[in-house]
């Protein structure tokens, strides 16, 4: 045996998992494995919600974003609908070179052994990783592309998105805000500038994938190329493509109406779950809440002898945490496929506070469709405003 948990990926949802793990048993011997040496960048829209500050406070690592300035405005456009005010709760935009070697660092000092393994296969019976690395319970923390979930659930299709992110200097139009700018293809398809209060700004622009979802405008059935990806991002936010450097690409695999895990001693946690908002493309902090439920759950069923107890039991914390948010952002995702519902979303928020915040929480944590979204909607729908103003402005 050569540990307790083994945990396969070294992003937040494995360093959350590998902290949960530790902060319910020290004692445990914890292998974090991943294939890079940190800290390593990722392409990522680095935004950190309030709630993964909070999942974090948990396990003692809520200090991940000191010395980064706090964001409290945001801007959601779509054309000339426009809505821009204060959120509730500060975000923090935080390059995932840093934040990802920060919470290693925290899992480390927790007694988690980093490895850089490349994880080759997954044996079940025995429990055994890359052939030689025996594990009571093994935690899929590995992405998007994730080996484990494709030796537990096979290969599936999915809807997915693309999405290139680089760094911009920071324009007075751009400081001080989170900016989302809504395209014309395929909905939802959207450009963002993230200012990190250091002169750059985290600039991208992503979309859903040909033949995941209905909705567009014109063009919308040309595969999104790289030169494509930069060229609505360049439209969307001028002057972000032309002076943004360090260009990454990813694949998002988008949360779907229900979410699973199967039975048995393997845990799915982040963006190998399938773990991503389907209206934003958010997954941290689905990936930091998922990994410490995962953490917690292996280390409760080596404590207790029943590691094949494990997956039943971390299927049905997480559908607690998130199975309510999950059905109401794959609708919320539905519904934005039309660029009507989008127009509606935006100028219903100009008029309701309520309807803004509501926005945020279903966008960055674990918001719902409430009544006051769907009366907006309705009234936005039946008669359309086009304002530029903060919500509840007058």
């Amino acid at each position: 045996m050569e540990a307790d948990i083994v945990v396969v990926g070294a992003g937040p949802a494995g360093a959350a998992a590998a902290l949960g793990a530790l902060h319910e048993d020290p004692s445990l011997r914890v292998l974090l494995l991943d294939r890079s040496d940190f800290p390593r960048d990722k392409s990522c829209g680095d935004g950190i919600a309030p709630h993964v500050l909070t999942a974090l406070a948990e396990v003692g690592a809520d200090d991940v974003v000191d010395g980064w300035t706090p964001l409290t405005r945001l801007e959601l456009s779509h054309g000339d609908v426009r809505v821009e005010g204060a959120m509730e709760r500060e975000v923090h935009v935080v390059p995932r070179a840093v934040l990802d070697a920060r919470l290693v660092e925290r899992a480390v000092a927790a007694g988690a052994e980093l490895r850089r393994h490349r994880v080759t296969s997954l044996a079940t019976d025995p429990l055994v990783v890359s052939g030689e690395l025996g594990a009571r319970v093994v935690v899929g923390a590995d992405g998007a592309h994730s080996l484990v979930r494709e030796r537990l659930l096979g290969r599936r299709r999915e809807s997915r998105a693309l999405a290139i992110r680089g760094y911009a200097p920071v324009t007075p139009a751009l400081r001080g805000r989170q900016v989302i700018r809504y395209g014309d293809r395929r909905q939802p398809s959207y450009a963002w500038a993230f200012d990190r209060g250091d002169g750059l700004a985290n600039v991208g622009y992503g979309e859903l994938l040909p033949g995941e979802g209905r909705g567009g405008g014109s063009g919308a059935g040309a595969a999104p190329s790289r030169r494509l990806l930069l060229d609505q991002l360049e439209h969307l936010i001028p002057g972000a493509a032309q002076t943004g450097e360090g260009w990454l690409g990813h694949h998002l695999p988008l949360s779907t109406w229900r979410w699973d895990q199967p039975d048995g001693p393997v845990l799915l946690a982040g963006d190998a779950a399938g773990l991503v908002n389907p209206m934003t493309g958010e997954g941290i902090y689905y990936a930091v809440a998922t990994g410490i439920l995962a953490g917690r759950t292996a280390a409760q069923a080596v404590r207790r002898g029943r590691p094949d107890a494990a997956g039943a039991v971390h299927r049905t914390r997480v559908r607690g945490l998130l199975g309510r948010h999950l059905r109401h952002t794959w609708l919320a995702s539905r519904l934005t496929q039309s660029p009507r519902v989008v127009d509606a979303g935006i100028t219903a928020a100009t008029r309701d506070r309520r309807v803004f915040d509501t926005l945020v929480e279903i966008g960055l944590g674990d918001g719902l469709i409430d009544r006051h979204l769907a009366t907006g909607l309705a009234s936005a729908l039946t008669r359309p405003q086009k304002a530029s103003r903060a919500p509840g402005s007058g």
